[in-house]
């Protein structure tokens, strides 16, 4: 039996002012190549780092959303290895002591009942490399990405499925949006994901006697597949490793520990190096940064900081508007938006209330937004008039639906037949069909009624 271990990593751009160790402009799109950069982040000899106040502090932030540990005391490591993009030799990163760890995010299923738990091992902060670009036989470099503040998030390998990883990695856009630090444009690159995938061979016995399946051994190989740019196809690119590594698996060979890339038109993985350890990378402290100590007062005040978290603000809306699991969270996909909405919904809810309409306001208010949108320049008070009358009974013309319900009774018989033998759950279809022949101009109540009488006869 092959059951799916997946961890991921996840690399995010922060948008801050100044690159990660110099003064150079950290955004850098549509830039001639090479034109934003400096000695430093072009590792020239002699040039020294000064670290990035605001992307230390934006780590943090990003830690505390994540339910992580922040380390009162940080510092900055020498990652060697040796690639184009990377003009020094090495990447200035963290290894043994990162900005924050043991964090956890709790992922809803679309049912809004059931929750599963991701543990976050480690949020740290590094400089991102430049940028290879293949032209004809040719591997040009453009350095203006060099040394832009770089946060990598690395989980646990708590998942088995690729849909987990997808619906995981979806709430985590949406907290990095929340907490402003970044665009997480993937587009872009400035948020790019990066699972690494293995399969745990269990035997019959393994299987009888544990109680736990994420206790036993991990496999003793894992591949990586770097850089995809959305969510879609880290899901598809899970979905083909898993299958590619099962049938080696099944040849009694072993998959090679590698990193690979994701042919997005073919929808396969392709080999590209093979996959280093930490050793390999020869870390040492950053003798040039000194280690650095978080103050209580700074980490109390990025704690304060912290906005309301989708999560949240997808419960308070569930209690606050009486409105259905999948209308709040899809209301809360996006925190400007999300202001917005709850800001006309509360007005809304004041005025039908002020009519007499107390129950379901706020799911008819949810329902409009989320099915029919909405014009992000309307008024709170000509949004309240469109949901105080969608709440008002429609005036059915009864001449009409008297000939409607006879027209339609006559054409479902199957239907007719099934209520009176008691799935008395057909009616609602036979609403429908009354309410589409009066073309929505009729109240649902006034239609049933008309059906339940009429089916009496």
């Amino acid at each position: 039996m092959h059951i799916p271990v997946i961890g991921l990593e996840i690399h995010v751009e922060l948008k801050t002012k100044s690159k990660m160790f110099c003064q150079c402009e950290a955004y850098y799109f549509g830039k001639k190549p090479n034109t934003n950069t400096c000695p430093v982040c072009l590792g020239m000899p002699g040039a020294l780092p000064v670290p990035n106040r605001k992307a230390l502090e934006w780590t943090a932030k990003i830690g505390k959303a994540l339910g992580c540990s922040i380390s009162k005391l940080t510092k900055f490591d020498r990652k060697h290895y040796f690639y184009p993009d990377l003009p020094k030799a090495y990447q200035i990163s963290q290894y043994d002591e990162p900005v924050a760890v043991n964090g956890h995010v709790d992922i809803t299923a679309k049912d809004g009942k059931t929750v599963k738990k991701f543990g976050i091992r480690r949020v740290h902060l590094e400089e991102d490399t430049g940028k290879l670009m293949h032209v004809g036989e040719d591997t040009l470099v453009d350095f203006n990405r060099s040394s832009v503040p770089l946060v990598e998030i690395v989980t646990e390998p708590d998942f088995d499925n690729s849909e987990d990883v997808k619906l995981f990695l979806e709430e985590l856009h949406t907290i990095i949006r929340y907490l402003d630090v970044s665009d997480a444009d993937m587009e872009k690159g400035t948020m790019r994901l990066e699972p690494n995938i293995s399969l745990r061979v269990i035997t019959n016995e393994e299987l009888r006697i544990t109680k736990d399946i994420s206790s036993l051994p991990l496999p003793n190989y894992k591949v990586e597949v770097k850089n995809i740019n959305s969510f879609n196809f880290a899901k598809k690119a899970i979905d083909f490793e898993l299958k590619r590594q099962q049938e080696i698996l099944e040849k009694g060979e072993t998959p090679k520990q590698e990193t690979r890339g994701y042919n997005e038109s073919k929808g396969e993985t392709y080999a590209q190096r093979s996959k280093e350890d930490a050793h390999d990378y020869r870390y040492f402290p950053e003798p040039d940064i000194p280690p650095i100590e978080f103050s209580d007062d700074l980490l109390s005040s990025i704690e304060k900081d912290l906005p309301e978290l989708p999560a949240e603000k997808v419960e308070r809306f569930i209690s606050d508007f009486d409105i259905k699991y999948a209308d709040a969270f899809q209301l809360t996909r996006n925190k400007v938006q999300s202001e917005f909405f709850e800001k006309i919904i509360i007005q809304a809810i004041k005025a039908a209330n002020s009519k007499g309409f107390n129950e379901g306001v706020g799911q008819r208010a949810a329902n409009w937004i989320v099915n029919k949108g909405i014009d992000p320049n309307i008024s709170n008070d000509e949004f309240a008039k469109i949901i105080i009358d969608n709440m008002k009974p429609k005036e059915t013309d009864m001449s009409l639906l008297s000939e409607v319900v006879t027209s339609v009774l006559a054409a479902q018989e199957k239907s007719v037949a099934d209520y009176k033998a008691g799935k008395t759950a057909a009616i609602m279809f036979l609403v429908g069909q009354v309410m589409k022949e009066m073309k929505g101009q009729a109240d649902a109540a006034t239609v049933r009624s008309a059906l339940e009488e009429a089916l009496k006869s």
